[in-house]
């Protein structure tokens, strides 16, 4: 979902929802357009929509798609609406989290023809300081993707042990100075704001690491993100339910930005392209479990240096491609 706020590239598009400008690059485009080539007509979801520049792109490539969109952030789903109003009722958009696309699709009731899922977090969440999610700016500790939601990350810089945290940084961020960044965090507390939780983070980190690149909080604030909004343990069952309602021949795209995302990826898309038994492997298999996609590509698929310069936040990206199988192909 990442994207360059105010790029004006062709395939950039811009939408103000009250007083914020909603940006949005869409990473690895050429990429995602290649693999629906061949799926001119029926259904494409996009499963985290955010700002429609997948969308878009994807309804322009051919005039016989209808595409079905679902965000869980009510924000997205406003802007997506009003900047595929131009396709009438060949798109729709619905609020909800993409693990829910099961039940969406079945409601839906009509057969899927390709699905996308753009993981991670939009520069619309990223550039509303309001929302919390960046330590650019003074906020909040919110990063709440539906604001509805109950659990805020002040929640867990305030109550998580510091055991707690350091896993949850490991986990989710790979954050080599874990240990170190949970200390100080459970120090200080209370912290109230992005800004303190920031500057704790900056403090924690040895000097030499603070002179390197990105900004040291970015895989904390990351982190954060992630168990806020509980993203890892959706991935898996989104997957599966997509992968048993594409048609064969339908065909499913993954953008994912860090190793942890891209691991269950890789994890979900291997064992159904090799059929993986889940009988104990001291009994004969009775399970019946054969292949039900064939990666379309073995290796994971990076952003190209063009495309990182022009778009930065594409840098992380990670793209993985599948497509159904018919009954009885191998």
């Amino acid at each position: 979902m990442t994207s360059l706020p105010g790029d004006s590239s062709p395939n950039s598009t811009e939408h103000i929802l009250g007083d914020v400008k909603f940006d949005h690059l869409p990473v690895m485009l050429a990429e995602v357009l290649e693999v629906f080539e061949e799926i001119e007509d029926g259904l494409i979801v996009d499963a985290t929509i955010g700002g429609a520049g997948h969308a878009q792109a994807l309804l322009q490539q051919a005039p016989g798609r209808q595409l079905l969109g679902i965000d869980r952030d009510p924000s997205a789903v406003k802007v997506s609406r009003d900047r595929l109003a131009e396709f009438g009722q060949k798109a729709q958009v619905v609020q909800g989290r993409f693990d829910e696309i099961g039940q969406i699709l079945d409601l839906d009731g009509r057969q899927l023809n390709g699905a996308l899922f753009d993981l991670g977090v939009s520069s619309h969440q990223l550039d509303t300081p309001s929302r919390g999610f960046s330590h650019r700016y003074a906020a909040p500790l919110d990063m709440r993707m539906n604001p509805d939601d109950a659990l805020e990350a002040a929640t867990i810089v305030n109550s998580y042990g510091e055991q707690e945290l350091t896993d949850l940084l490991r986990t989710n961020s790979d954050e080599r100075f874990a240990y170190r960044i949970a200390k100080s965090i459970v120090s200080a507390r209370p912290i109230e704001s992005t800004q303190e939780l920031a500057d704790i983070v900056r403090s924690a980190v040895p000097a030499a690491a603070r002179r390197k690149g990105r900004h040291p909080a970015m895989r904390t604030f990351q982190a954060l993100r992630i168990a806020v909004n509980n993203e890892l343990a959706l991935i898996e069952p989104a997957l599966a339910q997509t992968i048993e309602r594409l048609r064969p021949g339908g065909r499913l795209v993954v953008l994912s930005y860090h190793s942890g995302e891209d691991r269950i990826v890789k994890h979900v898309l291997r064992d159904a392209a090799d059929g993986v038994c889940v009988c104990p492997s001291s009994l004969p298999c009775i399970c019946g479990s054969e292949p039900n996609v064939r990666l379309l590509r073995r290796k994971v698929v990076r952003p190209t240096e063009a495309e990182i310069e022009r778009n930065p936040r594409a840098a992380s990206a990670r793209f993985r491609a599948a497509e159904r199988l018919f009954v009885g192909e191998a």
